[in-house]
């Protein structure tokens, strides 16, 4: 179950990671009160699908993250598992420094603001579920009963 999840993660961060390079689904940001949407990287800077403010850098970090799912679900379990819990504390806090608002553009690397907060802690609790909960210990349950 957790190899599952580190495969489906990282497809869909992989795929995410792309899309964000194409320029008919990347809309510029709109400017909202509090907002400053000042970038030190400004390639690729806009919103994914309209909702999603991405730039090079986070769009760069989506495929790191999707590529490091499928490449520890291939590895298995213990790989999925570390990717599961390191995947819940790096979503878990992007999405407080998007709270932020000193914070939440990474210091002018990364828009994390918007709609990005509340998908990267949904993230966090996903990836907390499989790297922290049940499904991490299913493998170490099932060679006790051998």
């Amino acid at each position: 179950m957790v190899v599952r999840f580190a495969l489906i993660f990282g497809i869909i961060y992989t795929l995410v990671g792309i899309l964000g390079f194409v320029p008919g689904l990347v809309t510029m940001p709109e400017m909202q009160a509090g907002m400053t949407d000042e970038m030190a990287a400004e390639m690729s800077h806009g919103r994914l699908l309209g909702l999603f403010p991405v730039n090079l850098w986070h769009n760069l970090v989506h495929l790191a993250v999707g590529v490091w799912g499928i490449v520890a679900s291939k590895q298995g379990f213990n790989a999925s598992v570390t990717y599961a819990r390191a995947n819940a504390v790096l979503f878990a806090v992007l999405a407080i420094l998007g709270l932020i608002p000193a914070t939440n553009t990474l210091f002018g690397l990364a828009p994390l603001y918007g709609h990005d907060i509340w998908l990267h802690a949904l993230n966090a609790i996903a990836a907390g579920y499989f790297g922290f909960g049940p499904p991490s210990r299913k493998k170490a349950d099932v060679s006790y009963t051998r």
